[in-house]
């Protein structure tokens, strides 16, 4: 993750935040693999698995839409924005 921050600092924000999307996804595959975490578990393990997993899909797939050059375009979304800036 904090590779994936000094990165984005560095003017390289798509790979930055590929970094830090694509970490939050592991740690939710860790989460979910590990039985057992001790002292750290203070929320439930699913709860960590949807908010790591959810909160890095998005981020990845944010990423992936940034501006100039969009490696993914998604239709309805343009159409969502022209629509609610009208």
């Amino acid at each position: 993750m904090v590779i994936g921050l000094i990165v984005t600092a560095t003017d390289a924000f798509r790979t930055g935040t590929l970094l830090i999307g694509s970490s939050l996804l592991v740690g939710a595959g860790l989460r979910w693999g590990l039985a057992k975490v001790g002292m750290l578990a203070v929320r439930s393990r699913f709860t960590d698995v949807i908010t790591y997993g959810v909160l890095g899909l998005a981020i990845v797939l944010l990423a992936l839409m940034a501006q100039p050059d969009p490696l993914i375009r998604i239709p309805f979304l343009e159409d969502i924005i022209h629509f609610s800036v009208r």
